[in-house]
């Protein structure tokens, strides 16, 4: 999915739940999100590693689907 700055509107270059912008130097919080029930997930942080756990009965979500959206 293509993230686009909010203020240029140019593609966001995304890195994990954070993303930036090369054209104007934006720098963008994103929003991790289920990609079942497109609600926001919560982040468990231990010893380094980063999981999504999706609280409404999705269980554990893998990095790979899950969904990083701008939030409004």
């Amino acid at each position: 999915m293509e993230l686009h700055c909010p203020k240029c509107q140019h593609m966001l270059e995304q890195d994990g739940a954070h993303a930036h912008c090369p054209s104007c130097g934006n720098d963008v919080e994103l929003l991790a999100c289920c990609p079942d029930c497109h609600q926001p997930l919560q982040v468990l942080k231990a010893c380094g590693a980063v999981d999504y756990f999706c609280q409404n009965g999705h269980g554990l979500i893998s990095r790979k689907r899950v969904e990083f959206v701008i939030p409004v």
